[in-house]
C-alpha cells in the first residue's frame, strides 16, 4: 500500500509548505503550519468533462440577468438587485450574530422556490424549532442534516433544488482529503465542488462562514476569491441592529449597506436606518453633530458623540467607539497645528451612537464639529448636519455624490448642511440650506463665533 502523501498548510493563508515551518512566509503568522493529507484523487465532478474552446469574444450572446428577487429589500439590495442564477454567495458573521436566522428566515419566504437547506451544526429538530418561532412554513423546504461531500452531492444530484444553503463552508468533508473539517483544504475542496456545481447547474448557493477573532472569513484567502459575493453581517450585541455589508459583488457594487432589527419573530428590514441612528433627546448638549454619510449607494445619517475633557493624569486617553483610533489622532493634530486648539492636554473620547462603524471620509467634519463643541462646551444646531473629508493641511476636501447626501438630510427635516467648497455642481435644494466652507477655521467661525 502505497504511503499517504502528506503536506503542510498555512491555516491563515492557505500556503503549502513540503515540511514545518514556524513563520509562514506568505502571511507572516506564526506557529500556523497544520499537516494535511493530500490525495491524488480529482474532486467530486457535477459534470462530465468538456474539451476547452476558444471563443470570440463578439460571438459570445449576453442577456439581462434573471435575478431571483429576495423576500426583504435589505438583502436584495445587498446582492445588487437579487440573486444571479449560478452565483456562489458567502455569508460570514461572528458567532450567535444571526446568520442562521436571517437564511432560514429567507428560505422559508420562498414558496416558489424548491429549496434544499443543508446544515452540518445544527440538528434537524432545531432548524424545526427556529422556524416555529419565526412563524414560517414553506411546502417545498428540505432539510438535510450532513457534513459529508459525496453523500450532500448524491441528495443534491437527486433532488435538483433551485436554491440551496449550506450551513456552513467550515463544517463540510470532502472524502478525497485525509483532513478534519474546517482545515485549509478542506474548505477550499468543498468550495470548488459548490462552484462547479452552481456553474454547471446555473442553481444558487449560499454558504454561510466563520470568522476569526482578528475579524477574517476563516479558511483561506482563496475562498473569497471563488465566491462570487461576499457578505458580511455584523453589529453589536448590546444593540438590536444588525448591518449587512457588501465586501464583494461580482453583479453589482460593492459596499451596499443592508440595517436589519432583531426581534422576536427573526430579523425584520429596516427601510429608513438613518432615523434609528439620530438619538432623540429633549435637551441639546454640547460634543454631538449629525453626519451624512454614505454607504455604499445609501445616504446614512448617524450622530457623532465627542467628550474633550482636561487630562488628569501624564499621558491623555484617546478613545473611540465606531471610529479609527488612527484617524481620530490624525483630525487632532489637524487641530492642533492648523486651528490653534491646544487638545494635547485633553482627554478625548468618541463615539458613533447605535454601535455602527462608519469608514467614509465624510465623516471627518462631523468628527471634528463634534470635537469643537465639546472642547468649546457650545451645543450645535440640532438642525444642521456635516459632510466633508479633513484633509492635513486642514482643508475642507470634496466627497463624493453630496446630493444624495443633501436629499436624505432634507428628507429627515434638518435645514442646514455644511460641505466642502470644492465639491462641484452642487444642486440647490429647496428644503435645506447649503453651507459650503474650505478650510476648518471657517467652520469654528461659523459655528462657534457670532
Amino acid at each position: 500500500m502505497a504511503k499517504p502523501k502528506v503536506a503542510f498548510f498555512c491555516q491563515h493563508c492557505g500556503y503549502e509548505s513540503p515540511k514545518w515551518l514556524g513563520k509562514c512566509p506568505s502571511c507572516g503568522q506564526w506557529n500556523s503550519f497544520a499537516e494535511e493529507i493530500v490525495s491524488p484523487v480529482h474532486p467530486i465532478s457535477s459534470s462530465p468533462h468538456k474539451a476547452a474552446t476558444p471563443v470570440s469574444l463578439q460571438l459570445i450572446y449576453t442577456a439581462e440577468e434573471n435575478r431571483i428577487v429576495m423576500p426583504d429589500e435589505e438583502l436584495n439590495r445587498a446582492l445588487g438587485g437579487g440573486l444571479v442564477p449560478g452565483s456562489l454567495v458567502l455569508l460570514a458573521g461572528e458567532p450567535g450574530i444571526g446568520k442562521s436566522t436571517l437564511l432560514l428566515q429567507t428560505a422559508l419566504q420562498l414558496p416558489q422556490l424548491q429549496v434544499l437547506y443543508i446544515t452540518g451544526e445544527e440538528s434537524e429538530q432545531q432548524i424545526r424549532m427556529r422556524a416555529d418561532r419565526l412563524g414560517l412554513t414553506h411546502p417545498a423546504f428540505y432539510l438535510l442534516a450532513e457534513t459529508d461531500m459525496q453523500a450532500i452531492m448524491k441528495v443534491v444530484h437527486q433532488l435538483k433544488p433551485d436554491l440551496i444553503f449550506v450551513d456552513s463552508i467550515q463544517t463540510m468533508v470532502s472524502p478525497m482529503l485525509g483532513s478534519p473539517a474546517g482545515s485549509v483544504g478542506q474548505i477550499r475542496e468543498c468550495a470548488a465542488i459548490w462552484q462547479a456545481y452552481a456553474k454547471t447547474s446555473q442553481t444558487p448557493v449560499i454558504l454561510v462562514g466563520h470568522i476569526t477573532k482578528d475579524g477574517l472569513i476563516a479558511g483561506p484567502k482563496v475562498l473569497e476569491h471563488i465566491v462570487d459575493t461576499v457578505l458580511q453581517f455584523e453589529g453589536d450585541r448590546q444593540y438590536v441592529y444588525r448591518l449587512l455589508r457588501t465586501v464583494k459583488n461580482r453583479f453589482g457594487a460593492s459596499f451596499e449597506l443592508g440595517v436589519y432589527e432583531m426581534a422576536d419573530r427573526g430579523l425584520q428590514p429596516v427601510s429608513q436606518p438613518s432615523a434609528l441612528f439620530l438619538h432623540q433627546k429633549e435637551e441639546v448638549f454640547s460634543g454631538s453633530a449629525v453626519a451624512a454619510t454614505l454607504e455604499g449607494t445609501r445616504p446614512l445619517l448617524v450622530e457623532v458623540q465627542a467628550l474633550v475633557t482636561p487630562s488628569l493624569y501624564g499621558t491623555p486617553q484617546r478613545t473611540v467607539s465606531g471610529f479609527d483610533l488612527r484617524r481620530l489622532q490624525l483630525l487632532l493634530a489637524v487641530l492642533e497645528k492648523r486651528g490653534g486648539f491646544h487638545l494635547h492636554t485633553q482627554d478625548v473620547f468618541l463615539n458613533i451612537v447605535g454601535g455602527l462603524h462608519i469608514e467614509d471620509p465624510a465623516l471627518d467634519l462631523a468628527v471634528v464639529a463634534a470635537l469643537l463643541s465639546s472642547f468649546e462646551d457650545i451645543t450645535i444646531s440640532p438642525s444642521s448636519c456635516f459632510a466633508g473629508e479633513i484633509g492635513l493641511s486642514g482643508e475642507i476636501r470634496a466627497i463624493s455624490r453630496p446630493a444624495q447626501r443633501i436629499a436624505e438630510a432634507a428628507r429627515l427635516g434638518f435645514q442646514r448642511i455644511y460641505l466642502s467648497r470644492y465639491n462641484q455642481d452642487i444642486p440647490p435644494h429647496p428644503e435645506i440650506e447649503v453651507m459650503l466652507m474650505g478650510k476648518v477655521e471657517e467652520l469654528y467661525q461659523q459655528l462657534f463665533q457670532p
